[in-house]
């Protein structure tokens, strides 16, 4: 987990008030049309339908994925991308951007094949979850997390390899 993110920064002017010129960054009315899209498909109990709209969106999705209430980003839903034989536990947040107080940050959030993370995760942009890796539950996964490592705490660390 030595390596850092890969995203994008984005400084605001330093105005006053520049912090809520979020409407510049994404158009409100595909934000709000991925807010209701994405919330539906969290409470939807058929994947097939689920990965449907998810698709739609723009997000990558594997082959045999299991995942119910979990939170996607809502401003980038294309910047994630999930692979085959993924577990991710209830109320997993997947953000693609954070905005902090003078720039906002975006990049792709990659969940390899074979990964498991426990309920309550909070994943942040440019984070890769390398194939076969598991995350504890009620993790904060800020660093890339190597191959078949576990990983847990706040923020992860690598306990076992």
């Amino acid at each position: 987990m030595e390596k850092k993110r890969s995203v994008d920064y984005f400084e605001y002017y330093r105005k006053r008030g520049e912090f809520n010129k979020w409407k510049n960054i994404q158009h409100p009315s595909r934000i709000l049309k991925n807010f209701l899209m994405i919330t539906f498909c969290r409470f939807m109990p058929d994947n097939r339908f689920r990965y449907m709209i998810y698709k739609k969106l723009g997000m990558k999705i594997g082959k045999n994925v299991n995942f119910l209430g979990v939170k996607m980003d809502i401003f980038f839903p294309h910047l994630i991308e999930i692979g085959n034989n993924v577990m991710i536990g209830q109320d997993t947040m997947l953000v693609a951007h954070e905005f902090l107080r003078d720039h906002w940050k975006k990049g792709p959030v990659k969940i390899g094949n074979d990964v498991m993370i426990g309920t309550m995760c909070l994943v942040l942009p440019g984070v890769t979850i390398g194939n076969g890796a598991t995350v504890a539950a009620y993790s904060l996964v800020n660093k890339d997390v190597p191959a078949g490592a576990f990983v847990g705490g706040v923020p992860a660390k690598v306990i076992k390899k």
